[in-house]
C-alpha cells in the first residue's frame, strides 16, 4: 500500500534553497536563489525564450500594442535575443500567420548573437556615425518600432547608474527621431531615480504619447520602468 503524502511536499513547488559556497559573495548567492525560484525564469526555460526579459516585452505590447503584423522593428541592445523572439512572432516576421502583413525585424548589438529565425542580426554600434543611415538600408526604408532594453554597466552606486541609463536612454531616443516613421514607437529602459524629467520631455516633444510602465516581469524590488511613446511626429 503507498503511503500518503500528509506533508503537502510535491504537491507544489518548493523554494530552493542556495548555500553559500567558498569563494562565493553572499550577493551571488541571493542572486543564484532568486534565479532560482523566479517563476518568469522558469517560464521562459519551458516556452524557449532565451531570458525572463522575454516577458517584460510581451507584457508592455499586450498593454498597448506596437507590435502588429507587418511591422518594421529595430532592437538596439538586442543580446540575448529575446525580445526579438518575442517581435518575429507578433510582427509575422516568417510570414507564417496567413492573410497578415509580413514585418521584419532588425537586431543590433555591440556583441555576435546567436542566430534567430525570422531576425536579421547585425554588429554594430548604434552611436556610430552613419549608424542610423546604415538601419534604413538593412531595412529598406524607416522603421514604425525602436525598442532597446539596455542598459549600462553597473557600477554599484545608485545615482551613477541611474544617469548612465538615462543617457543611454537619451541616445536610443536620438537614434530613434533619425530612423523612425511618422506614427512610429519607441520603448526603453529606464532607471526611477529623480534624472528622467529631461527625457520625458524630449519624447513628449516629439510623440504624441508618452506613458511609463512597470511590467509584472519587473522586479517588484528593481527601480526599472519603461518609457513607451506613441505618435513620432517626425522631424519637424
Amino acid at each position: 500500500m503507498t503511503k500518503k503524502n500528509t506533508s503537502g511536499r510535491g504537491e507544489r513547488d518548493l523554494k530552493v534553497k542556495v548555500k553559500t559556497a567558498r569563494g562565493r559573495r553572499s550577493s551571488s548567492t541571493r542572486w543564484l536563489q532568486r534565479q532560482l525560484n523566479d517563476p518568469y525564469v522558469k517560464r521562459a526555460r519551458a516556452e524557449g525564450y532565451r531570458g525572463r526579459a522575454a516577458f517584460k516585452i510581451l507584457e508592455l505590447d499586450d498593454k498597448v500594442g506596437f507590435l502588429v503584423p507587418g511591422a518594421r522593428v529595430v532592437d538596439l541592445g538586442c543580446a540575448p535575443g529575446g525580445w526579438c523572439q518575442v517581435a518575429v512572432e507578433r510582427i509575422n516576421a516568417q510570414g507564417e500567420r496567413t492573410g497578415k502583413r509580413q514585418g521584419r525585424l532588425l537586431g543590433i548589438d555591440l556583441q555576435e548573437v546567436e542566430p534567430i529565425a525570422g531576425a536579421e542580426i547585425h554588429q554594430l554600434d548604434f552611436m556610430d556615425d552613419g549608424a542610423d543611415e546604415q538601419v534604413k538600408a538593412w531595412l529598406g526604408g524607416p522603421a514604425d518600432v525602436v525598442m532597446s532594453d539596455m542598459a549600462a554597466s553597473s557600477s554599484g552606486h545608485k545615482q551613477t547608474d541611474h544617469l548612465r541609463i538615462i543617457a543611454l536612454c537619451e541616445a536610443a531616443a536620438y537614434f530613434a527621431f533619425d530612423v523612425l516613421d511618422d506614427g512610429g514607437t519607441f520603448v526603453a529602459k529606464v532607471l526611477a531615480g529623480g534624472a528622467e524629467g529631461e527625457l520625458q520631455k524630449l519624447l513628449k516633444q516629439k510623440f504624441t504619447k508618452v506613458v511609463n510602465i512597470k511590467p509584472p516581469a519587473s522586479r517588484a524590488d528593481s527601480s526599472e520602468k519603461f518609457v513607451v511613446a506613441t505618435g513620432f511626429r517626425g522631424r519637424d
